[in-house]
């Protein structure tokens, strides 16, 4: 396939692929970065504010020079002021150094940077979870890290190192420095449930009592993956094939149908479904650490977090992995790799988990939250995100089966049954 029809097929599966983790986007206005047809916030630059010194300067080398970085942390929470504060002791250490900081809303990040880079412009870096990392290194407009990431990230967890890569054919290569794990698990308010349901038997039985008013996404099929693997689904074998119809999912989709008809409250803007959860109209929800500065500080003590709850097998929601990509264009390679090597480093990764309730990537980094810990536990248990052409095609067909079985009343088997044919005729399998 040549690089023009690769881009168009990205291009195409980006809606799709960006409804995972989706959030409000950020007001338009003016960018400084040229060529970029996606709304933008600039940031002012970061060029050695007034910060008080970390405990723990960085140890790296100096950096100096001039980089332009994107990110979409406003769309999904309060992860915004903890980034800038651990960018800004970078800064602080590093007189030399300017940081162009743009905000992007997170709809748009992915097909900004596409179109920008395929055009042979862009910022210099970004960061995102892992949701288009094959399609996008498919497609060229992703730097090979591979070489200068090598020795650098000794005792990463294995999971964001495995899911930084991807194999085009010619050996796995790294194409991310992985900032953090990210996977969804279950939100609960204590002053309202003291013990979070175990199983799914215990969930939906309290869903019908009314002791627990649940809300669930249904903005995305990325929120209800896991519960296929409560009733031990599986989605693809080794070769890519879709195997969903031999098992789980159909009775993951019509525990989903029970629960709603139980009284469980399904939100198809996943905004206001937060926006429920901190004023108390629901207690427990299914959603993602990127929530977790919103939810504490609505709730206090009283926000926590516990695995979604299992059947015959362990719920397994998607793990992605957080990071940062670099622009092969970019004439500033080695800087923007070194500034990210820092931005994951333990000293700033101290401050997304303490402050963002990010689940670290690196090692040295002390997890003094138990809402963080839930997610790291629930990340353990979760399916990493594959990386391969095969589920690209997943979004579409199986999120359409969510919704006729929710919507319609339309037979789980059936509705799987259709998804994962559809999925397999995508693939040519």
């Amino acid at each position: 396939m040549n690089s023009k029809t690769r881009f168009a097929s990205l291009l195409a599966g980006v809606a799709i692929i960006a409804a995972a983790c989706g959030g409000t986007a950020a007001t338009p206005a003016p960018t400084a970065v040229p060529a970029t047809p996606a709304p933008s916030v600039e940031a002012p630059s970061v060029e050695a504010p007034s910060v008080e010194a970390p405990s723990m300067a960085p140890t790296a080398e100096p950096l100096s020079g001039e980089i332009t970085l994107w990110h979409s942390y406003g769309s999904g929470g309060g992860e915004t002021g903890a980034f800038m504060k651990a960018l800004g002791e970078i800064t602080a250490h590093n007189k030399d150094l300017k940081v162009h900081v743009v905000e992007q809303p997170f709809s748009d990040i992915f097909s900004g940077w596409n179109t920008d880079v395929a055009a042979g412009g862009g910022p210099d870096m970004f960061i995102a979870p892992n949701d288009s990392l094959f399609s996008q290194a498919d497609a060229g407009v992703l730097a090979d890290l591979t070489t200068a990431l090598e020795g650098k990230l000794e005792g990463w967890s294995q999971v964001s190192i495995d899911g930084s890569k991807v194999d085009l054919g010619q050996g796995a290569k790294m194409f991310m420095v992985p900032e953090s794990l990210k996977a969804v698990a279950m939100w609960y308010d204590k002053s309202k449930v003291a013990t979070p349901p175990a199983t799914t038997d215990a969930l939906l039985a309290a869903v019908t009592d009314g002791s627990v008013k649940l809300g669930i996404h249904q903005d995305s099929i990325y929120f209800n993956f896991g519960w296929a693997g409560a009733f031990g689904g599986k989605l693809m074998d080794d070769t890519g094939k879709c195997v969903a119809d031999q098992g789980g999912w159909a009775d993951g989709f019509a525990y989903l149908k029970a629960l709603k008809d139980a009284g469980a409250t399904f939100y198809t803007d996943g905004n206001v479904l937060g926006q429920d959860f901190a004023a108390g109209k629901i207690n427990v929800t299914i959603d993602g650490p990127w929530q977790t500065a919103n939810f504490v500080k609505a709730l206090g003590d009283n926000a926590a977090v516990a695995n979604m709850p299992g059947s015959t097998g362990t719920a397994n929601p998607l793990v992605g992995v957080d990071g940062w990509y670099l622009n092969p264009n970019s004439k500033n390679l080695d800087l923007a790799t070194k500034l990210a090597l820092q931005l994951v480093a333990a000293a700033s990764e101290q401050v997304m988990t303490d402050q963002a309730g990010h689940v670290p990537a690196a090692p040295g980094v002390t997890i003094n939250s138990a809402t963080v810990q839930g997610f790291a536990d629930q990340a353990a248990a979760g399916f990493p995100r594959p990386q391969n052409k095969q589920f690209g095609s997943f979004w579409g067909p199986f999120g359409d089966a969510m919704n006729q079985v929710l919507d319609k009343g339309v037979d789980p088997t059936q509705a799987v049954t259709d998804a994962c044919k559809l999925m397999n005729d995508a693939n040519g399998l």
